[in-house]
């Protein structure tokens, strides 16, 4: 039997979606039928988890989180993974709260991005994730250094992000702003660009640039994937 995932999801709802489709049409385009793994999501509500890290609540988030966590594991979940970069800033504290394995998407993305041998990317993503030292501290232990954009760039990728992109809305102008910015990136150095918001890939794709692009959606639900099926 495969291994039951527990999804931490809701944050957004359409990365939630995305995270549930690769799991699922992935195991079917391998093995060419529909067996693939049991899947429990718990979707919290997304507004606290704009609020609080607003508020610099991160203790908020990592309760809120640890509680759902524990519901996953006392639904059966062999292990979890939380299906939003920017909430893995409280990763350790989840993971303590339970005691099932957790897949952390910084390790799986810090994976993808060795196995094409680049040292220097830029990461696109939330306020807290270009900010914030969590990515680039997960990413130095594997030799890679991260840049992020200039303070406005900044600012327009939480925007679109929050106004635009959680909410489903796919806007050609701002998919235009933001391979501007990835050729910004690239100038100052950067040999590929992780798309660190699992919202972002609805907006961005490898057609857009001629920089390898890491899709962190792809990438941590496919290392699902290859962990419920071993």
């Amino acid at each position: 039997m495969h291994k039951k995932i527990g999804i931490l999801g809701g944050m957004s709802p359409e990365s939630t979606i995305e995270y549930y489709q690769t799991i699922t049409h992935q195991y079917t385009d391998r093995f060419g039928d529909y067996g693939y793994p049991e899947i429990l999501i718990y979707s919290v509500s997304f507004q606290a988890y704009v609020d609080w890290p607003n508020q610099g609540r991160w203790d908020l988030v990592a309760q809120d989180l640890g509680r759902a966590a524990q519901q996953l594991e006392a639904a059966g979940a062999d292990f979890i993974l939380i299906a939003t970069n920017t909430m893995h800033i409280v990763f350790d504290d989840v993971q303590a709260a339970v005691n099932v394995p957790m897949l952390n998407l910084l390790t799986t993305v810090a994976d993808a991005i060795a196995a094409q041998g680049l040292t220097t990317v830029g990461l696109l993503g939330t306020r807290f994730t270009m900010e914030k030292s969590f990515y680039p501290d997960a990413l130095a232990r594997r030799g890679i250094s991260v840049l992020v954009p200039e303070t406005d760039d900044r600012a327009v990728v939480n925007r679109v992000i929050y106004d635009e992109l959680v909410a489903g809305q796919v806007k050609d102008d701002s998919r235009t702003r933001f391979a501007a910015i990835i050729e910004r990136l690239a100038a100052r150095g950067a040999q590929g660009v992780i798309l660190g918001c699992t919202e972002i890939p609805l907006l961005v794709s490898q057609n857009d640039t001629t920089l390898p692009l890491f899709d962190t959606t792809r990438i941590h639900a496919e290392a699902a994937l290859n962990l419920a099926i071993t």
